[in-house]
């Protein structure tokens, strides 16, 4: 109930000129930048679904909540990778972890959260674990649609992109699995994508929800397309053998570092 009143806080205090002067849809027309002003996006052509805020919370969304005490880590790590920003292109960043269960899928949603509320960025946060695909459940957001519809039925991608109700973010994320998508996203198509996401906007930030790297080959087929990679690790359980394991898989040129979960 906290995080829901935050929320309503939120919602109800924001800048009615934040809306006024916001630009077209992330799909459309670049942020409108008038005499050094910077003016989020307006998501009027996204698939509208309101994230539900209980689910968030039961399942550790914390970053959407300002007051979470949790949140200053998340903002060391967006910190740490503007930092790495300055020295290169920081565009596209893939989190995944050497197992299932070790808390990726969180940490995307919570880097995600932290990034858009940043000042001068957008966020696009895309689910690319077509086995299971989690990060709309998270969320409370009943979507049937995904990247695999993109790639095998041509769904344009503006039809799949879901605005949840959070300014400068939007996400990717379905119901619909496929059995083997290592083939999808090793593709050239999927390399196209990745370009095109992460280079249409120079202040967007795109994160990628991978696949675990020893479970499946969808992560490693990926992993050369990213800007940077962040492996997530659960304490305590995550052995060190996997975790050397799972890095000699990944570019090391690609690779930012770890993030330890410690679950509760």
């Amino acid at each position: 109930m906290k995080l829901r009143k935050a929320l309503d806080k939120a919602r109800d205090t924001r800048n009615s000129e934040f809306e006024q002067t916001a630009a077209q849809t992330v799909t459309g027309t670049a942020p409108v930048k008038d005499k050094n002003v910077w003016a989020p996006p307006k998501y009027t052509n996204s698939i509208q679904y309101r994230m539900d805020p209980d689910v968030v919370e039961k399942n550790r969304g914390v970053s959407i909540n300002p007051d979470a005490k949790e949140i200053e880590q998340y903002k060391i790590l967006r910190t740490r990778i503007h930092q790495q920003a300055k020295n290169r292109k920081m565009n596209t960043i893939m989190i995944t972890s050497p197992n299932r269960n070790e808390g990726k899928t969180v940490t995307a949603i919570n880097m995600a959260f932290t990034f858009a509320r940043d000042l001068k960025q957008t966020v696009l946060l895309v689910d690319c674990d077509f086995k299971g695909q989690d990060i709309h459940n998270y969320l409370g957001i009943d979507s049937k649609f995904s990247l695999i519809d993109y790639f095998l039925d041509d769904t344009p991608l503006n039809e799949l992109i879901i605005w949840p109700g959070i300014e400068k973010l939007t996400l990717i994320s379905g119901d619909r699995t496929v059995y083997d998508s290592s083939e999808l996203l090793s593709s050239e198509m999927m390399e196209k994508l990745v370009l095109e996401m992460g280079t249409r906007y120079d202040d967007r930030y795109v994160f990628f929800d991978g696949a675990p790297i020893l479970e499946r080959a969808e992560a490693i087929s990926m992993a050369p397309m990213m800007d940077g990679i962040i492996m997530v690790v659960e304490a305590g359980s995550t052995s060190r053998k996997d975790v050397l394991k799972a890095v000699s898989l990944l570019p090391k040129d690609k690779f930012l570092g770890f993030v330890l979960n410690k679950q509760e």
